[in-house]
């Protein structure tokens, strides 16, 4: 009924309220699934109508570990477009190599280039691993030449980038579901969606990046949700069990249609080093595109080990002023607050918490 009914609506509203109490009896769904387990079907069968409606086909329809009703879908794959896999890089030779090494050697998809944007290295051992990949047919070496500026060494390999889609990766992550350019593409390669993101773990397997929340987090710019929460945590309301979305996702895994990241200017220099990608992503929202979340896209991001923190001296002080930029930029959307996020929850935590009066 509500996938017909918001076929139908020309406005929807989100009433952040508590407006129904889910009645449970003997009988009701609500004290198990397998009270109704025709329910499961017809879920499924709504789902396929609508899907179907819509002009899409071949898809597959499965349920989540979350929740029976809770679904997966796999899209096809339209055509077999070329993906630009875009890596600034500085020194990290081991960080490179792994990152690479996984590509090259997990990735079913088979159709995509890597270039690497060389900024600044001064190791050795570094340049030894450029010469390696020189004989890597897929990998093209691009330099940047200029102060560190995340934004522009990005810009920059995006020029270079021969490919229909453009996909931000950051040079300490590495590649886990041997499907992660399949997952992402089947979103990216549709004509409403702008940015598209992975589920990024650190080495201890927990969660650094499952989309992001405007305003969320002490400086009240974005924030991760779920940070930190286990491998196997199935999220609020089981978030981490499905594909939704966001208004961010991070620039460490990015995917985006490369007329797209040209049509939004690419990543604003000004922002050098952080909030680029949230930004970004804002900027493709303006241009009524969503961005997209997906948990079937996983990899490990070993987050920092390139740059560092960014909580003393120096690096404190021009995250603070990109703090402050960003905030002035994006006030009013700020002020609206993060259509995803219900306003009850608070801006303190990563983990749904509700808001504290």
């Amino acid at each position: 009924m509500i996938l017909r009914l918001t076929d139908r609506a020309e406005k929807i509203v989100h009433i952040p309220r508590l407006l129904y109490y889910w009645r449970s009896h003997e009988g009701s769904v609500a004290s198990g699934i397998d009270a109704k387990p025709y329910a499961i079907q017809a879920a499924k069968g709504a789902v396929s109508e609508h899907l179907k409606a819509h002009g899409f086909e071949n898809f597959k329809i499965e349920s989540t570990r979350a929740f029976e009703t809770i679904f997966r879908i796999r899209y096809q794959i339209i055509g077999n477009p070329k993906i630009s896999i875009v890596i600034a890089n500085k020194d990290h030779r081991e960080d490179l190599r792994r990152c690479i090494s996984s590509i090259l050697e997990k990735s079913t998809y088979d159709n995509y280039e890597i270039v690497v944007v060389e900024n600044n290295s001064t190791e050795q051992e570094t340049f030894s691993y450029y010469k390696e990949l020189e004989t890597e047919e897929r990998v093209m070496l691009v330099t940047y030449k200029g102060g560190f500026n995340y934004s522009a060494i990005n810009n920059l390999g995006v020029k270079h980038a021969t490919g229909d889609y453009i996909l931000l990766l950051n040079n300490d992550t590495e590649v886990i579901s041997v499907n992660w350019i399949e997952e992402l593409l089947m979103y990216a390669q549709r004509e409403d969606v702008g940015a598209v993101g992975a589920k990024l773990y650190y080495a201890d397997k927990t969660i650094q990046h499952a989309g992001v929340v405007i305003g969320l987090g002490a400086h009240r710019t974005a924030g991760h949700t779920h940070y930190k929460q286990p491998r196997q945590n199935l999220g609020y309301m089981g978030r981490l069990c499905y594909a939704q979305n966001v208004s961010a996702v991070t620039g460490a895994c990015l995917m985006v249609k490369k007329a797209d990241y040209e049509a939004a200017g690419g990543l604003d220099e000004s922002f050098a080093v952080s909030l680029n990608d949230v930004d970004f992503c804002l900027k493709l929202r303006g241009m009524g595109l969503l961005n997209v979340f997906t948990p079937f896209a996983e990899l490990y991001h070993y987050e920092s080990a390139s740059r560092g923190l960014d909580d003393k001296g120096e690096k404190a002080e021009r995250y603070n002023a990109e703090s402050e930029r960003f905030r002035s930029k994006w006030r009013e959307a700020l002020e609206a607050g993060d259509p995803y996020y219900n306003p009850n929850f608070s801006l303190d935590r990563s983990d749904f918490s509700l808001k504290v009066k």
